[in-house]
């Protein structure tokens, strides 16, 4: 028995939400973003990020 082929190709629809290449790259970037502030600030005041904001560590 031979499989039935579509005749008609369905359109796939490129959306920017949900798990996809474009939501993967921009949370990349975003953490890299974050990762680099918390760097500047450290820098900057001479304590670790947290201390920068009032936290204490024991």
């Amino acid at each position: 028995m031979t499989q039935v082929q579509p005749t008609v190709q369905p359109k796939l629809v490129v959306t920017r939400f949900g798990f996809n290449r474009y939501a993967e790259r921009f949370n990349g970037r975003a953490a890299m973003v974050g990762f680099a502030a918390l760097l500047i600030i450290e820098y900057i005041t001479g304590q670790n990020p947290l201390a920068a904001l009032g936290l204490v560590i024991n």
